[in-house]
């Protein structure tokens, strides 16, 4: 569950690294098998992060208030 905007941060940051983490092993893997083996833990905690960034997207920002 994302919080603020620093989580918020940071979970984009690690959906990026694990996207790149994702295409280099695209590139090193040549046994197809192996590389869905592989590539599907990655894929499901990208899924999982990006799930947590809609629903924290979905709901609107504090508004706040100068006083």
């Amino acid at each position: 569950m994302i919080n603020n905007e620093s989580e918020l941060s940071t979970t984009l940051e690690r959906i990026r690294h694990l996207h790149n983490q994702l295409a280099l092993l695209r590139t090193v893997e040549t046994n197809p098998v192996n590389y869905r083996l592989s590539s599907s833990g990655f894929i499901a905690e990208i899924d999982r992060m990006q799930l947590a960034v809609r629903e924290y997207l979905s709901t609107p920002a504090p508004v706040s208030r100068a006083g």
